[in-house]
């Protein structure tokens, strides 16, 4: 687990930072192009301790409980129901568990825990790349093709933020939501096509978690 968390720092570091680790020692390009006529700093930019104390500090965060009393009031649970009548729960997938003790995966390099295996959680995100309509041309973990994709934000914890989407731009849910197109244009003209009452209790489904 560790390691695979340093792995995620070092990926974060390089693709959101652009600061190369030796994990991830080699500097992404801008849309194909490369940036060393910019970038005269020598790799990698992180010896690795920087790295390593953001792995550390993932380490010390959970998602916060959710909020029961709201997520259990009429409309709350109204609200859960359009959230998957939506579609919003294709991408912000509700429920997943964990593979089995044993299970290898990323081409063998490791093996799933006795203590990560077999856990259901509930992260409200299948964690992987969408084209959204909002991407800012950086390269993900997935190849030039990835440039203008984000990863689907988890939902746990939401009603504690104040900056929602993967740029912040967006400081209301409503907001965040109306934002989303491209591969989710149709879920937000199902949202669109909602009452107002219906819409409100899907936030308040939202504020829920």
């Amino acid at each position: 687990m560790d390691e695979s968390l340093n792995t995620e720092a070092a990926d974060a570091y390089l693709n959101e930072m652009g600061i190369t680790s030796p994990l991830q020692p080699k500097e992404n390009s801008s849309n194909g192009n490369s940036v060393a006529d910019y970038d005269k700093v020598p790799d990698p930019e992180d010896e690795g301790d920087d790295v390593e104390a953001f792995a550390k500090f993932m380490r010390s965060t959970k998602a916060p409980p959710r909020d029961v009393e709201t997520a259990n009031s009429p409309d709350g649970l109204v609200g859960a129901q359009l959230f998957q009548d939506v579609g919003c729960a294709i991408c912000h997938v509700t429920t997943m568990t964990t593979m089995h003790t044993g299970t290898t995966i990323n081409g063998g390099q490791f093996k799933i825990p006795e203590a990560l295996a077999d856990k259901t959680f509930h992260p409200f995100s299948d964690f992987l790349l969408h084209n959204l309509g909002t991407g800012d041309g950086i390269v993900q973990n997935g190849g030039p093709s990835s440039r203008n994709k984000i990863r689907t934000a988890p939902l746990w914890g939401l009603r504690t933020r104040t900056r929602l989407m993967h740029d912040g731009a967006s400081v209301t849910i409503t907001d965040a939501l109306l934002r989303h197109a491209g591969e989710a244009a149709y879920v937000i003209d199902n949202y669109r096509a909602l009452t107002t009452a219906q819409k409100n209790q899907l936030l308040t489904f939202l504020k829920s978690l």
